[in-house]
C-alpha cells in the first residue's frame, strides 16, 4: 500500500536522466518539464541544503508543506496489555512517518551489491540508509486502520522548512 501512495511523487524522479541524478549539478535544472509543484519543491530543497549557487535569474522558491506517513501493526508490538500495544503502535508509526519527513528533506542513501557466478545472479543485497536531522514536525493525524493498524502523518509548515533553509544558509 505504502507504495501505491509514494508511486506519483517518485514518479517524476524515475523519468529523470541517471546522469541529473548523479551529476553534483542542480535538481531543478534536471527536472522533467511536466513535473509537478511538489516534485519541483523536493528538488529546489536539495539544491539549497547541498549549498549550490543559485542563478541570478533564479526566482525564491515556493516552499510547500511536506507530509511524512508511518504505518505500523497493533499486534506485531510488544507489550502485556492490548493497550500498552497500541501506543507502542502509534509511537512506531510515528517514528516511521519522521523517517518518511528526512528521506524527503535529506534524501535516502543506497548501497547495493549482487554476485554473479556462471552469469546466474547468486545474491542480491540492498541496504537503504537515512540520516538527517527532524525538528519542528507536527501531528496532523492518528488514525486507527482496521482492528489492527495505525496510521500516523506528520507535517512540516513551510514557514519550518522557510526556518531551516534560513540556518543553512547562514551556516554555509
Amino acid at each position: 500500500m505504502l507504495s501505491r501512495l509514494l508511486r506519483p511523487l517518485l514518479l517524476p524522479l524515475a523519468l529523470m536522466p541517471l546522469g541529473a541524478c548523479m551529476s553534483s549539478g542542480r535538481a531543478v535544472d534536471a527536472l522533467p518539464p511536466d513535473a509537478s509543484p511538489r516534485t519541483e519543491a523536493v528538488a529546489q530543497l536539495r539544491d539549497d541544503l547541498s549549498g549550490l549557487p543559485v542563478p541570478a535569474a533564479a526566482s525564491a522558491p515556493e516552499i510547500v508543506q511536506f507530509t511524512g506517513l508511518g504505518l505500523s501493526q497493533v499486534s506485531t508490538q510488544p507489550g502485556s496489555s492490548l493497550n500498552e500495544r497500541r501506543l507502542m503502535a502509534i509511537r512506531a508509526a510515528r517514528l516511521e512517518a519522521i523517517r518518511d519527513l528526512t528521506e524527503q528533506i535529506h534524501g535516502i542513501r543506497i548501497n547495493s551489491e549482487s554476485t554473479l557466478h556462471d552469469q546466474v545472479l547468486r545474491s542480491d543485497a540492498v541496504r537503504a540508509v537515512v540520516a538527517g536531522e527532524i525538528r519542528g514536525a507536527r501531528t496532523l493525524r492518528i488514525t486507527p486502520k482496521g482492528n489492527d493498524s495505525f496510521e500516523v502523518v506528520l507535517a512540516l509548515d513551510p514557514d519550518t522548512v522557510r526556518y531551516i533553509l534560513r540556518a543553512v544558509r547562514q551556516r554555509g
